[in-house]
Protein backbone atom coordinates (compact mmCIF):
# COMPACT_ATOMS: atom_id res chain seq x y z
CA UNK A 1 0.00 0.00 0.00
CA UNK A 2 2.81 2.42 0.86
CA UNK A 3 4.43 1.79 -2.52
CA UNK A 4 1.11 2.32 -4.30
CA UNK A 5 0.56 5.63 -2.50
CA UNK A 6 4.08 6.82 -3.25
CA UNK A 7 3.97 5.89 -6.93
CA UNK A 8 0.52 7.44 -7.45
CA UNK A 9 0.84 10.36 -5.05
CA UNK A 10 0.40 13.09 -7.67
CA UNK A 11 -2.90 11.73 -9.00
CA UNK A 12 -4.20 10.87 -5.52
CA UNK A 13 -3.32 14.34 -4.20
CA UNK A 14 -5.30 16.13 -6.86
CA UNK A 15 -8.22 13.71 -6.60
CA UNK A 16 -8.25 14.34 -2.86
CA UNK A 17 -8.35 18.10 -3.15
CA UNK A 18 -10.95 17.74 -5.92
CA UNK A 19 -13.23 15.99 -3.42
CA UNK A 20 -12.56 18.68 -0.81
CA UNK A 21 -13.30 21.43 -3.34
CA UNK A 22 -16.54 19.73 -4.39
CA UNK A 23 -17.59 19.45 -0.75
CA UNK A 24 -16.82 23.13 -0.22
CA UNK A 25 -18.74 24.08 -3.37
CA UNK A 26 -21.66 21.89 -2.31
CA UNK A 27 -22.12 23.56 1.08
CA UNK A 28 -21.42 27.12 -0.05
CA UNK A 29 -23.64 26.71 -3.11
CA UNK A 30 -26.40 25.18 -1.02
CA UNK A 31 -26.29 28.12 1.40
CA UNK A 32 -26.34 30.66 -1.44
CA UNK A 33 -29.14 28.83 -3.23
CA UNK A 34 -31.31 28.83 -0.10
CA UNK A 35 -30.59 32.52 0.50
CA UNK A 36 -31.83 33.26 -3.01
CA UNK A 37 -34.88 31.06 -2.43
CA UNK A 38 -35.81 32.96 0.72
CA UNK A 39 -35.23 36.30 -0.99
CA UNK A 40 -37.73 35.25 -3.65
CA UNK A 41 -40.25 33.94 -1.10
CA UNK A 42 -39.39 30.37 -2.05
CA UNK A 43 -38.83 27.31 0.14
CA UNK A 44 -35.42 26.13 1.30
CA UNK A 45 -34.17 22.82 -0.08
CA UNK A 46 -32.20 20.01 1.49
CA UNK A 47 -28.52 19.48 0.70
CA UNK A 48 -29.34 16.31 -1.27
CA UNK A 49 -31.94 18.10 -3.36
CA UNK A 50 -29.45 20.86 -4.12
CA UNK A 51 -26.76 18.35 -5.12
CA UNK A 52 -29.17 16.73 -7.59
CA UNK A 53 -30.37 20.07 -8.95
CA UNK A 54 -29.51 21.62 -12.30
CA UNK A 55 -28.01 24.63 -10.47
CA UNK A 56 -25.26 22.52 -8.90
CA UNK A 57 -24.73 20.44 -12.04
CA UNK A 58 -24.25 23.42 -14.33
CA UNK A 59 -21.75 25.06 -11.97
CA UNK A 60 -19.64 21.87 -11.91
CA UNK A 61 -19.93 21.10 -15.62
CA UNK A 62 -19.01 24.58 -16.83
CA UNK A 63 -15.73 24.40 -14.91
CA UNK A 64 -14.90 20.87 -16.03
CA UNK A 65 -15.47 21.58 -19.71
CA UNK A 66 -13.16 24.59 -19.68
CA UNK A 67 -10.38 22.61 -17.99
CA UNK A 68 -10.57 19.77 -20.48
CA UNK A 69 -10.74 22.22 -23.39
CA UNK A 70 -7.50 23.75 -22.10
CA UNK A 71 -5.73 20.37 -22.04
CA UNK A 72 -7.19 19.31 -25.40
CA UNK A 73 -5.98 22.46 -27.13
CA UNK A 74 -2.61 22.43 -25.38
CA UNK A 75 -1.89 18.81 -26.34
CA UNK A 76 -2.66 19.37 -30.02
CA UNK A 77 -1.32 22.91 -30.42
CA UNK A 78 2.07 22.02 -28.91
CA UNK A 79 2.56 19.53 -31.75
CA UNK A 80 2.84 22.42 -34.20
CA UNK A 81 3.61 25.58 -32.22
CA UNK A 82 6.69 26.31 -30.12
CA UNK A 83 7.76 28.84 -27.50
CA UNK A 84 11.50 29.39 -27.40
CA UNK A 85 12.82 29.10 -23.85
CA UNK A 86 9.78 27.30 -22.39
CA UNK A 87 10.07 23.79 -20.87
CA UNK A 88 6.48 23.29 -22.04
CA UNK A 89 7.55 23.50 -25.70
CA UNK A 90 9.54 21.48 -28.18
CA UNK A 91 12.69 22.98 -29.65
CA UNK A 92 12.11 25.36 -32.58
CA UNK A 93 12.50 23.35 -35.77
CA UNK A 94 10.98 20.21 -34.25
CA UNK A 95 7.37 21.15 -34.99
CA UNK A 96 5.14 18.40 -36.33
CA UNK A 97 4.38 14.74 -35.69
CA UNK A 98 8.06 13.66 -35.65
CA UNK A 99 9.46 10.52 -37.26
CA UNK A 100 8.41 6.96 -36.44
CA UNK A 101 11.90 6.37 -35.07
CA UNK A 102 11.67 9.32 -32.68
CA UNK A 103 8.20 8.26 -31.56
CA UNK A 104 9.12 4.55 -31.29
CA UNK A 105 6.18 3.37 -33.38
CA UNK A 106 5.80 0.70 -36.05
CA UNK A 107 9.04 -1.21 -36.62
CA UNK A 108 10.84 1.15 -34.22
CA UNK A 109 8.75 0.11 -31.19
CA UNK A 110 10.75 -1.27 -28.26
CA UNK A 111 10.06 -4.46 -26.35
CA UNK A 112 8.49 -2.49 -23.50
CA UNK A 113 6.41 -0.21 -25.75
CA UNK A 114 2.60 -0.30 -25.40
CA UNK A 115 1.16 -3.18 -27.42
CA UNK A 116 -0.53 -0.83 -29.92
CA UNK A 117 2.68 1.12 -30.62
CA UNK A 118 3.95 -1.32 -33.32
CA UNK A 119 0.55 -1.45 -35.02
CA UNK A 120 -0.04 0.65 -38.12
CA UNK A 121 -3.36 1.63 -39.69
CA UNK A 122 -6.39 2.98 -37.85
CA UNK A 123 -5.59 1.45 -34.44
CA UNK A 124 -2.07 2.83 -34.51
CA UNK A 125 -3.29 6.27 -35.61
CA UNK A 126 -5.91 6.36 -32.86
CA UNK A 127 -3.49 5.23 -30.16
CA UNK A 128 -0.90 7.82 -31.23
CA UNK A 129 -3.54 10.53 -30.70
CA UNK A 130 -5.44 8.90 -27.84
CA UNK A 131 -4.51 11.41 -25.12
CA UNK A 132 -5.77 14.41 -27.07
CA UNK A 133 -8.86 12.54 -28.25
CA UNK A 134 -9.69 11.52 -24.69
CA UNK A 135 -9.38 15.11 -23.46
CA UNK A 136 -11.45 16.35 -26.39
CA UNK A 137 -14.12 13.73 -25.77
CA UNK A 138 -14.40 14.58 -22.07
CA UNK A 139 -14.60 18.27 -23.00
CA UNK A 140 -17.50 17.66 -25.39
CA UNK A 141 -19.35 15.50 -22.85
CA UNK A 142 -18.84 18.11 -20.11
CA UNK A 143 -19.97 20.87 -22.47
CA UNK A 144 -23.07 18.87 -23.34
CA UNK A 145 -23.77 18.31 -19.64
CA UNK A 146 -23.37 22.05 -19.05
CA UNK A 147 -25.84 22.84 -21.82
CA UNK A 148 -28.45 20.41 -20.50
CA UNK A 149 -28.11 21.41 -16.86
CA UNK A 150 -27.83 25.09 -17.76
CA UNK A 151 -31.00 24.94 -19.82
CA UNK A 152 -32.89 23.32 -16.93
CA UNK A 153 -31.63 25.93 -14.45
CA UNK A 154 -32.34 28.79 -16.85
CA UNK A 155 -35.85 27.56 -17.62
CA UNK A 156 -36.60 27.20 -13.92
CA UNK A 157 -35.80 30.88 -13.50
CA UNK A 158 -37.84 31.73 -16.59
CA UNK A 159 -40.90 29.89 -15.29
CA UNK A 160 -40.53 31.46 -11.85
CA UNK A 161 -40.66 34.84 -13.58
CA UNK A 162 -43.66 33.75 -15.72
CA UNK A 163 -41.58 33.81 -18.91
CA UNK A 164 -41.41 31.24 -21.68
CA UNK A 165 -38.77 28.48 -21.36
CA UNK A 166 -36.18 27.90 -24.09
CA UNK A 167 -35.55 24.82 -26.21
CA UNK A 168 -32.09 23.25 -26.08
CA UNK A 169 -31.07 24.91 -29.34
CA UNK A 170 -32.48 28.18 -28.10
CA UNK A 171 -30.47 27.93 -24.90
CA UNK A 172 -27.11 27.01 -26.51
CA UNK A 173 -27.40 30.12 -28.68
CA UNK A 174 -28.41 32.31 -25.75
CA UNK A 175 -26.33 34.92 -23.93
CA UNK A 176 -26.61 32.97 -20.66
CA UNK A 177 -24.93 29.88 -22.12
CA UNK A 178 -22.12 31.74 -23.81
CA UNK A 179 -21.55 34.01 -20.83
CA UNK A 180 -21.09 30.94 -18.62
CA UNK A 181 -18.83 29.36 -21.23
CA UNK A 182 -16.53 32.21 -22.23
CA UNK A 183 -15.94 33.49 -18.69
CA UNK A 184 -14.29 30.14 -17.95
CA UNK A 185 -12.45 29.85 -21.26
CA UNK A 186 -10.67 33.17 -20.98
CA UNK A 187 -9.22 32.30 -17.57
CA UNK A 188 -7.91 28.94 -18.83
CA UNK A 189 -6.28 30.48 -21.90
CA UNK A 190 -4.65 33.18 -19.78
CA UNK A 191 -3.27 30.55 -17.39
CA UNK A 192 -1.71 28.52 -20.22
CA UNK A 193 -0.17 31.59 -21.86
CA UNK A 194 1.22 32.71 -18.49
CA UNK A 195 2.76 29.29 -17.81
CA UNK A 196 4.40 29.14 -21.24
CA UNK A 197 5.84 32.66 -20.94
CA UNK A 198 6.79 32.84 -17.25
CA UNK A 199 8.57 29.48 -17.34
CA UNK A 200 11.10 31.03 -19.72
CA UNK A 201 12.47 33.33 -17.03
CA UNK A 202 11.30 31.89 -13.70
CA UNK A 203 12.22 28.58 -12.02
CA UNK A 204 10.79 26.10 -9.54
CA UNK A 205 13.52 23.88 -8.18
CA UNK A 206 12.74 20.17 -8.48
CA UNK A 207 9.59 20.59 -10.60
CA UNK A 208 9.32 18.87 -13.99
CA UNK A 209 7.26 21.87 -15.11
CA UNK A 210 10.32 24.08 -14.74
CA UNK A 211 13.78 24.16 -16.26
CA UNK A 212 16.73 23.45 -13.95
CA UNK A 213 17.46 26.54 -11.89
CA UNK A 214 20.78 27.13 -13.64
CA UNK A 215 19.55 26.50 -17.19
CA UNK A 216 19.77 29.49 -19.56
CA UNK A 217 16.58 31.38 -20.33
CA UNK A 218 16.72 30.42 -24.01
CA UNK A 219 16.90 26.68 -23.24
CA UNK A 220 13.76 25.03 -24.63
CA UNK A 221 12.06 21.75 -23.86
CA UNK A 222 14.20 20.72 -20.89
CA UNK A 223 12.80 19.89 -17.48
CA UNK A 224 14.20 20.21 -13.96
Amino acid sequence: MRRFLRENALTLFFLGILVLALIGQAFSGWSLYNDEQLAQAGAEVSLWRYLTSSSFAVDVAENWQSEYLQFFLYIFVTVWLVQRGSPESKEPGEEGLESDRAQKVGPHAADDSPRWAPIKGLRGALFSRSLGLAMGGIFLLSWLAQSLAGRAAYNAEQLASYQDPLSWTGYVTSADFWNRTTQNWQSEFLAVASMAALSIYLRQRGSPESKPVGAPDEATGIEG
